[in-house]
């Protein structure tokens, strides 16, 4: 009651309750002579008790007024704090060239897919988990091959042009070009000088780049990319990677890195120390990367005129393959004269019919929502020339919107470039924390 604002009318009150309780106990304990007296005091008490509920209610009442409820109190208390872990996926493609319906189908399609649908923060074991993007045009991985530099420029800006209209959304995900993070070039070095010759040899897709271009006209860079793809991978900590299976070996190679760097590096009292030095924690320099194999529809467009070989960038005959930003009437010449066979009907996965099998996916492709049972019942007893018109329709018409959008984007250049600097700015941010957590690891003076 002290601690509570009361009014004199209540104060009065309580002081009657308390003089009717004295009656009361009085009442009990008095012999026959002072009961007269007694049943005095017992009618001030019940003259009182009229008034008990009041007396109750009002100083419920005030105390409401004063004090918060214990239901209130409990409610306004903040819940306890999640822990938070942070989860980057970071993937690109290289700007060579035009991007083709393969890089669009295989790659940037399911980066799409993947920011809309699985980028919301979660709750798992306790633990928040925010989910980061970061896709790249990787534009140091394009002059690996001989190229020309009056066509650099504009394909990197074409290509993460293509990136936006096809639905990446900078309020989602990062976009930023390699070249414009230095911590890419110098990692790669320290990645370099920290990796046997003998696992670069067996990257098959050196050998085969090797044997096509010959090794006279081969430069040190193809030999190495696959460190400067693991750099790539490893700079942002990223611990999941969308990669198709022929990209599974660079992938591997990163995680064998990964752990020879820490067996070398990341051990024993003089890391500790370097890293107390630095004023950095003295865990790991790198998040060992796991694959996230994109789906099996879109991971393998394969030529137009060869079933049994990847649409690509490089393919000299530029009919083997529909470029994004192709024209309507290109794209339907290119499909006319694609290579068939002359087996009546249509199916998939025959092997000795691998274009069957490619152009149906790509039909498939671009009709999201449609199952192989349903294309089949609406195709199979087709014949090809019956067959292309309608692929070439549905081609068209699932890349229209995107080329529409794609120019709307490149006219307008200073929009893009101000999502590439916003890119690379936060890019560049964490590089840079990880190139200095692996020259401390190294030894190098610290220039900070």
């Amino acid at each position: 009651v002290n601690q509570m604002k009361i009014s004199p009318a209540t104060m009065a009150a309580i002081t009657l309750l308390a003089r009717a309780s004295s009656a009361f106990t009085i009442h009990r304990t008095t012999t026959p002579l002072l009961r007269p007296l007694a049943r005095s005091q017992a009618q001030a008490q019940t003259q009182a008790k009229g008034s008990i509920s009041t007396i109750i209610h009002h100083m419920s009442t005030e105390a409401q007024a004063e004090t918060p409820t214990e239901s209130a109190t409990s409610s306004s208390t903040p819940p306890p704090k999640l822990k938070t872990k942070t989860r980057r996926i970071l993937s690109g493609v290289q700007p060579t060239g035009s991007l083709h319906l393969g890089n669009y189908l295989g790659a940037i399609r399911q980066w799409v897919e993947f920011q809309d649908t699985e980028c919301e923060p979660k709750i798992e074991d306790g633990v928040q988990i925010i989910t980061e993007n970061y896709f790249c045009v990787v534009d140091l991985h394009a002059i690996t091959m001989p190229h020309d530099p009056k066509d650099l420029e504009e394909s990197t800006l074409s290509s993460a042009a293509l990136y936006l209209a096809a639905g990446i959304d900078p309020a989602k995900s990062k976009v930023f070009i390699q070249s414009h993070v230095p911590a890419h070039s110098e990692l790669c070095w320290l990645l370099n000088c920290a990796t046997p010759m003998n696992w670069l040899e067996r990257m098959i897709q050196f050998k085969d780049k090797a044997r096509k271009a010959g090794t006279d006209s081969v430069g040190v860079g193809l030999f190495t990319y696959p460190v400067l793809m693991a750099a790539d991978i490893l700079l942002y900590q990223a611990d999941r990677v969308p990669v198709g299976e022929d990209q599974r070996q660079h992938l591997e190679l990163a995680r064998d890195i990964v752990r020879r760097w820490t067996d070398m590096y990341n051990k024993g009292g003089p890391f500790k120390k370097r890293c107390k030095k630095a004023g950095i924690p003295s865990y790991p320099t790198f998040t060992e990367p796991e694959a996230m194999i994109v789906k099996e529809g879109g991971a393998r467009v394969m030529s137009l005129t060869d079933g049994k070989n990847k649409m690509s960038k490089s393919d000299a005959n530029d009919n083997s393959r529909i470029n994004v930003l192709d024209p309507p009437k290109l794209i339907r010449e290119k499909i006319k004269k694609c290579k068939t066979d002359v087996v009546q009907g249509l199916e998939w996965d025959n092997p000795e019919r691998p274009e069957a099998t490619n152009l149906l996916s790509i039909y498939a492709a671009v009709q999201p929502g449609r199952t192989r049972e349903d294309i089949l019942e609406e195709v199979g007893d087709m014949t090809w020339g019956e067959f292309k018109p309608l692929l070439a329709d549905a081609i068209v018409a699932h890349l229209e919107p995107i080329q529409k959008r794609y120019k709307e984007v490149r006219e307008d250049e200073k929009y893009l470039m101000s999502v590439l600097k916003e890119g690379s700015n936060s890019a560049d941010e964490i590089a840079s924390k990880t190139l200095k957590a692996a020259r401390v690891s190294m030894g190098f003076v610290n220039r900070d």
